[in-house]
């Protein structure tokens, strides 16, 4: 299925692994040049030469910290003009009761999960408008909509972040410019299998045991594939996607799409 992307041009953060990088391949499939973005050099450069080489589009790397206000600069200096923004903070946490979280935390998870993407998207977000065409994905996560015990401040700047957007978006359409939010579930990556272990070890259990316990609420009976959300995030990219917009999309299992 043709998208009606080639010569687009995107910014994808957290680029180097994970869905991150699978949302990249997804859009290099389609045409799209690249500004990929992540903090390890080394993993960065070697995704930039593997979709180069499958793809034959133009990538640009910038290894840099996209949760600070220099990483930002350094990311929208190198792209220039972009069509599509893929905001993936790309920072792992783990479980705190609500009792032990600082209000440094609460400033910490609030500067990655909000205010981060909202920088990015009022940078890009006017030129979108004057060239009539812009698409904006904000990476979050599935637990927004099913909140986890020990995750209230995660969960709380994702959220600030999927309302602002819901409301800034109405401004937005006219000129054709979208924002959606992806909420994956459990898919098979590295970070995935990370916290896993980690909840092995809080726990006082197997990893095995922890995956069995997972994998029972996936519909599927299986972790879904990058790929699937990487294909998700280019559909919604495309010039066929105009008419969605403001919505919250929970895959979870690779089974269904929701909107809430």
């Amino acid at each position: 299925m043709d998208l009606g992307l080639k010569g687009r041009k995107a910014i994808v953060s957290a680029a180097s692994r994970g869905l991150g990088l699978a949302a990249a391949r997804s859009l290099a499939r389609e045409g799209v040049s690249l500004t990929m973005n992540a903090r390890s050099a080394d993993a960065l450069e070697k995704a930039a030469a593997d979709i180069r080489s499958d793809f034959g589009v133009e990538v640009t790397t910038v290894a840099a910290d996209f949760n600070s206000a220099e990483g930002r600069k350094e990311i929208l200096d190198a792209a220039g003009d972009v069509d599509i923004l893929v905001n993936n903070p790309g920072v792992r946490q783990v479980p705190t009761p609500y009792a032990q979280i600082s209000a440094e935390d609460w400033r910490y998870w609030m500067e990655t999960h909000f205010l981060s993407s909202l920088e990015m998207i009022t940078a890009v977000a006017p030129g979108m408008q004057a060239r009539k065409f812009g698409r904006i994905v904000n990476m979050s996560v599935s637990f927004i909509k099913f909140p986890q015990v020990g995750f209230a401040h995660s969960h709380a700047a994702r959220l600030a972040l999927s309302g602002a957007v819901a409301a800034m978006v109405r401004e937005l359409m006219p000129d054709n410019v979208t924002i959606n939010t992806v909420c994956p579930g459990l898919f098979d990556t590295d970070a995935l299998h990370t916290n896993l272990h980690g909840h092995a070890k809080r726990g006082n259990t197997t990893y095995e045991a922890i995956v069995e316990n997972r994998l029972s609420t996936c519909p599927a009976g299986r972790f879904a594939d990058p790929s699937e959300c990487g294909d998700l995030i280019a559909f919604l990219c495309s010039a066929q996607s105009g008419f969605m917009s403001g919505q919250n999309i929970v895959n979870d299992g690779g089974v269904y799409q929701g909107l809430f």
